[in-house]
Formats: structure tokens, sequence, C-alpha cells
């Protein structure tokens, strides 16, 4: 490692302990912090304000968050301080069956998709004219999110909404055919949006793209750029749909992201790493480390697969060391994102079991 690589992997990691004190004064302070947290430094014997000096302190002092309290909890528990007074938005995560896991919120999905905007091209992003959201949008953090995406950019944005827990029920009750007449219904309601609208930009799934693209031409539909999300995207999946749905014509940006992050940016180039794409968080809003399946405090060797854990570190939110629900690669730094990436994410435990993943 050359030393100017040093230098940026040293200044990433002091911003990301400022930030980490920051974050936990903020949360843990009798002045602005959340309930849930000064409950919490009320329960130990230690004090969070002092012990908490950088990263390496949270992962050894926090035990991996129960995301069952983001199914129980009252909303109230999770409002900070600073924020009393404010209505807030109330999210879902994922698209899971029985009592959805929420988070509340106030800007932070603004601040994650302007940030993230920096990152797309004006070539196929450009500003103004219309986009068009294939996805799942109702109680989602993700349709008000690409709609301020669009808006930021100067753009307007048109929806097709699609229920992915539908679409998981239909699949895992045997119901393959009705799935398919779901997804077919999806694509014709844009199929009509694309045919009497001008629509530059689109976001969708790599499945809903795939069915897009048996239906028409989409550089020849005028799309200029494709980000893309929600189920796996295997170096095969992506290289199908960059040469074969997209005709090397349009600029494809896949994203991994959920509520509780925002968006993950991809390394540049993937097409030079045979198409597996890596992941970099958004550093230093929301950490990824890729740790050991029997030891959460563990990281696996880069180049290795471990389940992926998720710190969120904003003043809407501080949620430390929660496990998702996915498995991927721990990527070394590249010069774009000097901390850690994650690599051809795909749910936990999809190798042991059959995962239902439908189309999102």
């Amino acid at each position: 490692m050359s030393a100017v690589q040093e230098e940026r992997l040293t200044e990433a990691r002091d911003r990301l302990d400022a930030h980490v004190r920051e974050i936990v004064r903020h949360h843990f302070s009798t002045e602005t912090g959340t309930p849930v947290w000064l409950e919490y430094a009320a329960s130990v014997d230690w004090d969070p304000l002092e012990a908490i000096q950088g990263f390496d302190d949270l992962v050894a002092r926090f035990d991996n968050f129960d995301g069952e309290r983001l199914r129980q909890d009252a909303h109230e528990l999770w409002i900070p301080r600073a924020f009393a007074g404010r209505p807030f938005t109330i999210f879902e995560t994922g698209g899971s069956t029985g009592m959805p896991k929420q988070r509340i919120g106030w800007d932070d999905y603004k601040h994650d998709y302007e940030e993230f905007s920096d990152r797309l091209s004006d070539e196929h992003f450009p500003r103004g004219g219309y986009w068009l959201m294939i996805g799942p949008t109702g109680p989602r953090r993700l349709r008000l999110a690409i709609e301020h995406l669009a808006n930021h950019r100067g753009s307007s944005c048109y929806f097709v909404d699609l229920d992915p827990r539908w679409v998981k029920k239909l699949i895992s009750s045997g119901q393959g055919e009705q799935a398919k007449a779901y997804m077919k219904h999806v694509v014709d309601q844009a199929l009509i949006i694309l045919k009497h609208r001008k629509v530059g930009a689109l976001f969708t799934t790599p499945r809903i793209l795939e069915a897009l693209g048996d239906e028409i031409s989409i550089p020849d539909a005028g799309i200029k750029g494709v980000f893309c999300g929600g189920t796996e995207m295997s170096p095969q999946t992506v290289r199908f749909l960059c040469e074969e749905i997209l005709e090397n014509r349009v600029g494809f940006v896949p994203t991994y992201g959920n509520t509780l992050m925002g968006l993950a940016c991809h390394k540049p180039d993937f097409a030079a790493d045979d198409y597996s794409v890596t992941y970099y968080a958004p550093q230093p809003r929301a950490v990824l480390r890729v740790t050991e399946p029997d030891d959460a405090r563990r990281l696996v060797r880069h180049g290795t697969w471990g389940r992926v854990e998720l710190t969120t570190l904003t003043k809407e939110l501080f949620l430390p060391r929660f496990l998702e629900r996915d498995a991927a690669k721990r990527c070394e730094p590249c010069p774009e994102y000097p901390w850690d990436g994650v690599a051809e994410v795909k749910p936990y435990g999809a190798n042991e079991e059959k995962i239902v993943e439908g189309v999102y």
C-alpha cells in the first residue's frame, strides 16, 4: 500500500472516530438524547460519553442490536430530544411477512440521496426531465427517497408500485404463475408510461428490469441511465443486464441500501472486476462490516465471506452493530472509498436453505 493510500485510510478512520464521538454525545446527552439510549446508559456500569471515543470502542462495548425492538418499541422511545415536537415519517424495512420492522425519521433520506446524487453522471442521469421508479412505494422510504433524488437533480418522477410481500407470499405458497402474472401487471403499467411520457432515467429491481427488457429496447425507449437494487445481483446477472438488457448503451448503477443505512455506492468500473460489484457504505453516516458468523465482533479476512453488520450513525438514529440478513465478501478499500467494501451481496444462509426473494 502506498503512502498516499495509508494517509487516506488514516484520514477516513479519524473522521469516522470523530463522527462516532459526535453521534454518541448527541444520543446519550440529557439535552439532545434519545430515550432508548438514555435508558440504556442508566442500565450499564460504564458511561458511553466517556467510554466511546471511536468506532473500535463502539464494537467492543455494544452487543449486536436486537432488531425485534424495531417491531415492538413505541416510536416515542426513538425520538431524540433534539427532535421533540417535530412530526416524523414512519418507514418499514424490507419486504418480509408479519409485523414489519419500522424506523422513524425526518431528513436522513434527503441527506443520503443528495450525497448519492454526487456520484451520478449528468450524461446518464441528466438534470431536468422525468424519471420512472418501478418498485415498492407505500410505507417504504424508497418512494420518498427516489422522488427526492429526482427533484434534487431538477427532475420529476413517475411511479409504478409493486407489493413485495404479495409476491413472496405467492412464491412461498407455490403460486408461481400468479407471481408471474403480477410481474406482468407491473411491467405493463411501466410500458404504458414509457409509451406516453418521455422518461430519461429509471430505478427498478433486477428482475423487473429484465422483464421490461424482454418487452422493449430500453435504450430505444429513451432511457439514458438505470440504477438498480433489491434482489441479489451475481456477476453473471450484472453482465447480462448491461450487455443484453441495456445493450451497453445505458449507464448502469447497481445499488445496495436499506431504510437503516441509506445507499452504498459501487466501486467504479465493475466490468474490470468481471462484473463483480463491490459496494461501499456512506461513511461516516453508516458503517458496514463483514463478520464471522460465529463471532460478530471479529471481521473475516479480505476476500472471504461473512455476515453483514450495519451501524447507523446519524443524529436521527443511532443503531449499533445490527446484523443484516445478508452475506457478502469483505473487500479492500479502493481509491474512491478508503474503507472496507462488501461484494456479491446475497441473502444470509442462501447456501443452506431456500430463500424467497420475490422481485425485491
